[in-house]
């Protein structure tokens, strides 16, 4: 009998991230991946460059600065925080511990394409969820739920589409899936929204509530693989017993420490980013490119049809602009434009609006 991986694996397509690299361009500006165009802070860097001192140890298992840091900041906790390789380890690790074959997992039709990875990775059903005008319908969620839903993730604010639910939205999502299934708030752009916590307030209230986050986005870490989660301490309880004891480095705990810390670096990414976003949106709106208001650190341009947003995104990968063509996500008349710093996002409404006016 030949050797075969276990079930759902192969029904998994694999993840495509946005492009970096144009053949024969240089300068390219690369405005598809969410990075933060001010990068990680000052803080951090330091952190990292001290820890280089330290490379022949290994790091610590149980991550206890971070967490303190993170509690401190965010009033968490600490026990209730667990620490992964990203916050896609974590939604991996929550799959691998509450979901099987003969569960579901439900979650949005715009929703972060790993999602139905995680499912399928561990013998579960992926099911998806219709939206409504590429927002998070919580009536039709809660009506797919059903005796066999283990886990219902939701990205809050979401992407590709930069839309958001409401607290009450969330309390009534949360009140209504079955007490079986988890209900995971993925916040990786959370920190774009000012006085949001993420659903913090929920997991106090729910056992069942998981919120997760991320260290790659408006931290600016992403090269670093830094994420975290905050539960219940019975859901903390079962994913410390299947995380890898060093699943973090040094020099990435420490520089995630130091950017949890320096508050004044966060809120200058996240003011900056909203008078841009604002801009952003605005000017390309001019050019009748609309979209819905987003409140992270993109937006999601809208075409008349799926040509022109393919057309328009060759035209500025021709230019060395590279965004991100969303058809994958099931909106294939959309482009998700990372907001950058103040020339590239100029750069890109300029070269937008000399496609407008060849087309």
């Amino acid at each position: 009998m030949a050797v075969t991986p276990q079930p759902g694996i192969m029904e998994i397509d694999l993840y495509v991230g946005g492009k970096s690299h144009v053949d024969g361009v240089e300068n390219v500006l690369k405005l598809s991946s969410n990075e933060n165009p001010f990068g990680p802070s000052d803080a951090a860097k330091k952190a990292l460059e001290r820890a280089a001192l330290g490379l022949h140890r290994y790091p610590s298992t149980d991550h206890a600065g971070l967490r303190a840091a993170i509690g401190e900041v965010w009033g968490l906790d600490p026990a209730r925080v667990i620490c992964g390789n990203g916050s896609g380890e974590l939604l991996m690790l929550i799959a691998q511990a509450y979901a099987g074959p003969g569960d579901e997992v439900l979650f949005t039709e715009h929703g972060f394409a790993m999602y139905p990875i995680y499912a399928n990775a561990n013998g579960a059903t992926p099911v998806i969820v219709a939206e409504r005008d590429r927002r998070i319908d919580v009536d039709a969620l809660l009506a797919a739920c059903t005796e066999r839903t283990r886990i219902v993730y939701l990205a809050n604010p979401a992407n590709p589409t930069g839309t958001m639910l409401g607290e009450a939205e969330l309390l009534r999502l949360a009140e209504g899936i079955p007490d079986t299934a988890l209900l995971v708030l993925d916040g990786a752009y959370a920190e774009f929204v000012e006085g949001y916590d993420a659903g913090k307030a929920l997991v106090d209230r729910f056992d069942n509530v998981v919120m997760t986050r991320t260290f790659s986005k408006i931290y600016g870490l992403g090269g670093l693989r830094i994420g975290w989660a905050y539960a219940s301490q019975g859901v903390i309880d079962v994913l410390m017993r299947i995380r890898g004891p060093f699943n973090l480095s040094a020099p990435a705990l420490a520089a995630a420490e130091a950017a949890v810390r320096d508050r004044a670096h966060t809120e200058k990414c996240r003011s900056e980013n909203a008078r841009l976003r604002e801009w952003m949106a605005g000017a390309l709106a001019e050019l009748g490119v609309p979209s819905d208001t987003s409140t992270a650190n993109f937006i999601l341009a809208r075409f008349a049809s799926e040509e022109e947003a393919r057309a328009c995104n060759d035209y500025l990968a021709a230019q060395g602009i590279l965004l991100r063509y969303v058809g994958g996500y099931g909106l294939p008349d959309c482009i998700r434009i990372t907001v950058g710093d103040e020339a590239s996002c100029r750069r890109v409404v300029h070269a937008i609006g000399q496609f407008k006016g060849a087309s």
